[in-house]
């Protein structure tokens, strides 16, 4: 059995579980693939793929043209990025992980913390032999918006209290009772752009989310707020928001998350000085590490076993 591990960019997979005991051809690919004939390629021949979260997308067009592939694991419960009607159709099982999300929710306030008190400015200057540049801003007495109050909304807000934060949240389901049954403020759509210091994004992306922060509702921010997405980039518009920070409409972002990843190396938000930028590494954490790569060997073997584990349909 040939088994490919996708996206391992930082080498890790095979340290973090027992593949010796599926007794099987593994093969690691550290690199994202440039596009969906590199993808077909690579995959030829190969019975088992691991994919790590949405970093290779699995399409119907792609999936009709490995007709080795049997099993598809993807590292936590659910993964947008593969069609399931069409991994059915082609006979593929598709099998998931455990995840929890508080990794996300602390590399969240890590990006607050660096955006509100200019620390990577700071970083960089004492490296290059300055000292202290510009001011940054505290947070205590500050408000909080949470677009999306659901586990990871609910985690930073609590969070942003403990810090003395005021926290206000919309989203299209929630309700006032559910708001303040966590402790926080149910506001209109347009008041938690207009009276948030902090505005962190915690939507699923969809039919009804992607865009909805546009350049209207960034309009509608203070010149001092800080824009804070870990959630996904197309729930944001990039163009917008690229033109809101060079103009200094907003004061910054702080982002986890983009339209294409990994980004392209002359996008605009890897110069700006005004983003704070990381790759995507919310989910990125040695604990959480050890879960998927440990479930993927046990979906594997149940798999083989003929009692498939976690499937995802």
């Amino acid at each position: 059995m040939r088994i490919a591990i996708l996206d391992d960019y930082q080498g890790v997979a095979l340290d973090l579980a027992d593949w010796d005991a599926l007794d099987a051809d593994v093969h690691v690919f550290r690199d994202a693939f440039a596009d969906q004939e590199a993808v077909v390629a690579a995959l030829a021949g190969f019975e088992v793929v691991v994919a790590m979260r949405e970093r290779t997308p699995f399409p119907a067009s792609t999936l009709d043209r490995l007709p080795d592939l049997e099993l598809l694991v993807t590292t936590g419960p659910v993964n947008a990025a593969i069609d399931l009607d069409a991994a059915r159709r082609a006979g593929v099982t598709v099998c998931g992980t455990g995840y929890f999300g508080h990794p996300t929710a602390e590399l969240t306030w890590g990006l607050i913390l660096s955006a509100a008190r200019l620390i990577p400015q700071q970083v960089d200057s004492v490296r290059r032999g300055g000292w202290q540049q510009g001011l940054g801003t505290s947070l205590r007495g500050a408000t909080l918006g949470l677009l999306g109050l659901g586990r990871l909304g609910t985690a930073v807000a609590e969070v942003g209290r403990a810090f003395g934060m005021r926290t206000i949240a919309w989203s299209q389901n929630l309700t006032p009772d559910a708001a303040r049954a966590k402790g926080t403020e149910y506001v209109a759509r347009d008041e938690l752009f207009a009276r948030s210091d902090v505005l962190s994004i915690h939507l699923v992306l969809g039919g009804r989310t992607r865009g909805l922060v546009g350049a209207r509702e960034l309009g509608l921010m203070k010149p001092t707020a800080i824009l804070v997405n870990t959630s996904r980039g197309p729930l944001v518009d990039e163009a917008a928001l690229i033109a809101a920070l060079s103009e200094g409409r907003i004061a910054s972002a702080a982002l986890d998350v983009f339209d294409r990843e990994p980004l392209p190396a002359g996008h605009p938000l890897r110069t700006l000085p005004n983003a704070v930028v990381t790759p995507h590494i919310g989910y990125v954490s040695r604990d959480l590490y050890e879960v998927f790569y440990r479930d993927a060997v046990e979906d594997i073997a149940a798999w083989r076993a003929g009692t498939p584990v976690r499937t995802l349909f």
